[in-house]
């Protein structure tokens, strides 16, 4: 869409310049109409987003009824369908993770991370998922990976901030088992106060 305004008035001029010198044999001539717009793919009809939405919105009822297996298979009917939509996969990404498959749930992000980089939630849940593994480092950076393409998307700061303080926690029990006897007082004290806040969430 924005190149069309420049190529009419690359044509306009043309134009203008083949007619200034045969003004006397024959009228100027006029642009050409406009070409018709490009037709909406049929799976962004809004026929097609409602029937969609009301596939992901059967989906997650299956999902509430702890019908994992029935949603899973719903979702990924409709990404077969609707490849260009990342919603149906993301979902059925939390529908591996309910149904205790971490691994699929992992294989399911990471393939939409792929596809869709820019996805910040995608990034945010395959940290959460590393997280639980104890994988820290790989959690930090697809936090980081979700905060560089939303630099506001709440819930990553949120979790980067846990995962630094779990960071901090396994640096700190480091440190103090290379101290020779007891720990400081300092040491402990920051080991303490860093558990209590992460039981508390």
């Amino acid at each position: 869409m924005s190149s069309r305004p420049a190529v009419r008035a690359t044509l306009a001029f043309a134009l203008v310049v083949c007619a200034a010198g045969a003004y006397a044999q024959a009228p100027a001539s006029t642009l050409p109409p406009e070409p018709p717009p490009t037709p909406v793919p049929a799976e962004y009809s809004e026929e097609a987003r409602r029937g969609y939405a009301a596939v992901l919105k059967d989906a997650r009822e299956l999902m509430a009824q702890r019908r994992h297996d029935a949603a899973i298979a719903k979702l990924d009917a409709l990404a077969a369908e609707r490849p260009r939509e990342p919603q149906a996969r993301f979902l059925k990404s939390i529908a591996q993770s309910e149904a205790g498959r971490p691994d699929d749930a992992m294989a399911t992000l990471a393939a939409l991370a792929a596809d869709f980089p820019e996805l910040p939630e995608v990034h945010n849940n395959l940290a959460v998922l590393h997280a639980a593994r104890g994988n820290l480092d790989l959690a930090r950076r697809e936090l980081e990976l979700a905060l560089a393409a939303a630099p506001d998307y709440a819930p990553a700061h949120e979790n980067l901030g846990d995962v630094h303080a779990r960071l901090a926690i396994d640096a700190w029990t480091r440190a103090s088992s290379l101290e020779k006897g007891k720990p400081s007082a300092s040491l402990a004290a920051k080991l303490r106060r860093v558990a209590e806040a992460l039981a508390s969430r």
